[in-house]
């Protein structure tokens, strides 16, 4: 099992939430959206140009910032 950052994904990858290295508020957002370690998740698709990162968690789909991807770890 090997852990890396959401971003690093390709689409149509699956992998399950392991933690988050980023502030509160950016915590606290993903969590509210479902986003939370033990959460398995899909790379749906990736923006160009390091644009948004769409996954699909929990049966619906969530639009992320490259910047907020990096932040969280994956297994």
């Amino acid at each position: 099992m090997s852990i890396k950052q959401l971003h690093h994904l390709l689409p149509g990858e699956s992998a399950k939430i392991i933690s988050f290295h980023t502030d509160l508020t950016l915590q606290s957002r993903l969590v509210e959206m479902g986003i939370l370690p033990g959460v398995e998740i899909r790379l749906m698709k990736k923006g160009p140009f390091k644009g948004p990162i769409e996954i699909k968690v929990r049966g619906y789909e969530v639009a992320l910032r490259y910047k907020d991807a990096m932040q969280i770890n994956v297994s």
